[in-house]
């Protein structure tokens, strides 16, 4: 394989996929004896790495759609298959390959995960074609397939996860969607419309307005999920609660930085802002705390 086949798959994209670990990390799995814990963990890793393929096959698909718009882009027309450095051939290669891989690792593991999978790319593949040109509903996709991670992971562990968490997990995905438009507004500028048609429908007021309130529904939906009767029930107490002066700080961070179009979206203050990863670590490590504590 090339560095150019390479960056086709978009691995610096992959942390996206950590949403499938929620369900083995929120089912205390891990606490169990050592056989349980190494299956739990051995199948959640497995799920984890069938999603970065599959999101791969999904990438690759999307940068052959979007050639064309890609070099109209100051960042993106550097991309292997918009430059020209990948063959259309080669890249259709390889998402195959990353689909047949991901639909196999996946039977190996839990047969409803296979169909998880391909329900996600179906759906990413109907993104790619035609969904990402409506206004708002191209966000909504997105999230959709967020909550098909979080809901894969919980198949892959046999849990059953908790509706508040899927709604936290679709509310704050909608508001990295939106927030990664508002960015793309920024620097984009003027050529905004011409890289992606529903820039034109969306303005920095609304998308500001919509983050608010994707935000804060968010951010209800955690404290719901944290003071839930079942959720006390479950792990004895209710002190993920506590945590939410890291989910406020990782929020906020995050939009503020987006708003100025500092970066391109959520990967890239993912991978460059040091307070948002440690505030991230900080989250994570007080969840296990508390969780498994």
């Amino acid at each position: 394989m090339t560095n150019d086949e390479w960056d086709i798959l978009r691995p610096r994209h992959w942390p996206k996929n950590v949403f499938v670990l929620a369900g083995v990390m929120f089912s205390q799995k891990l606490f169990g004896s050592g056989s349980q814990a190494l299956l739990a963990a051995g199948q959640a890793l497995g799920a984890l790495v069938c999603f970065c393929l599959v999101s791969s096959a999904v990438y690759i698909c999307n940068d052959l759609v979007d050639r064309e718009a890609d070099r109209l882009h100051p960042r993106k027309s550097q991309r292997p298959i918009a430059s020209g450095r990948v063959t259309q051939k080669q890249a259709l290669r390889m998402m195959v390959l990353c689909l047949l891989g991901s639909l196999i690792g996946s039977l190996f593991i839990e047969r409803f995960l296979a169909m998880l999978i391909l329900v996600y790319f179906g759906l990413m593949v109907l993104y790619s074609m035609c969904l990402k040109r409506v206004m708002i509903l191209d966000c909504i996709v997105i999230a959709v397939g967020f909550c098909l991670r979080a809901v894969a992971g919980a198949v892959a562990v046999d849990v059953m996860i908790s509706a508040w968490l899927v709604i936290c997990t679709f509310a704050l995905c909608l508001f990295l969607s939106f927030g990664k438009r508002r960015s793309e507004i920024e620097q984009l500028t003027g050529d905004a419309q011409a890289y992606r048609e529903t820039l034109a429908g969306y303005t920095p007021e609304l998308l500001a307005h919509m983050m608010n309130v994707t935000s804060g529904l968010a951010i209800v939906c955690f404290l719901l999920y944290a003071t839930d009767a079942e959720t006390k029930l479950k792990f004895g107490n209710d002190h993920l609660a506590y945590t939410m002066p890291l989910v406020l700080f990782c929020i906020f961070r995050f939009s503020a930085l987006i708003q100025t179009g500092t970066y391109s979206g959520p990967v890239q203050v993912f991978w460059a802002d040091r307070p948002f990863q440690v505030g991230l670590f900080l989250w994570v490590a007080a969840c296990l705390v508390i969780l498994y504590g």
